[in-house]
């Protein structure tokens, strides 16, 4: 059976840029913008009613700003993916949007077709993350982490798991480096994420920068 289009909502505060983006996406192959929203009280309420696949959402907004209506769509509407869309690359933003959950970080002057492409990457359990905000990203896991050197609830061997997640490596090369089998390290991995009650790699990558593990 043939899948459905992506169902998109889109959240800004300025009209003009919300209904471009709506209509942009809207005539993209596989693309259905399902509604809008102004502000993250009107997001919280569409995602709820709506259901969309993917949200769409400006981190700067009056009242709640993005972020802060991500941490709360998460726990209201936990099965939608949420892709912050804004002008602004500041590190800041970037890693508490991660932190909170975001299905990706990107910026206004993608092109449509781009941007569609990102939504579906979302969709399917990717991290569509734009350039700059990946630069940010890294600095903030480059700069030395201000607590001592902490594993938690994991074991040794989950740490060093943990440690080659955030430095990007794939399983494969996890694998080769502990000298495990991929199938043991996608175990190791996914009982990380379990056991710390993280959604996905990136957030693997600042949890172990938090605790000093890089």
């Amino acid at each position: 059976m043939t899948a459905g289009p992506v169902r998109v909502l889109v959240v800004d505060d300025q009209r003009l840029i919300r209904d471009g983006i709506a209509s942009l996406l809207g005539i993209q192959p596989g693309m259905e913008v399902v509604g809008t929203a102004a502000d993250g009280r009107e997001a919280l309420a569409q995602a709820v009613t709506l259901t969309p696949d993917v949200v769409l959402m400006d981190v700067r907004m009056p009242g709640p700003d993005g972020v802060e209506t991500l941490a709360e769509l998460r726990r209201r509407a936990p099965d939608c993916r949420v892709v912050m869309l804004t002008t602004f690359d500041d590190e800041e933003y970037v890693v508490r949007a991660l932190r909170a959950g975001a299905s990706g970080y990107l910026l206004k002057d993608l092109p449509p077709a781009e941007l569609a492409d990102a939504v579906r990457l979302a969709h399917a359990g990717l991290t569509p993350l734009d350039p700059a905000a990946t630069a940010r990203l890294a600095a903030a896991l480059d700069r030395p982490a201000a607590e001592a050197p902490a594993t938690g609830p994991l074991t040794a061997r989950e740490a060093d798991v943990l440690r080659l997640v955030a430095a990007g490596a794939t399983n494969r090369e996890i694998a080769s480096r502990l000298r495990l089998s991929e199938g043991t390290v996608k175990n190791h991995v996914s009982r990380i994420l379990t056991r710390l009650s993280l959604r996905d790699r990136t957030q693997a990558a600042l949890y172990a920068r938090d605790q000093g593990l890089l």
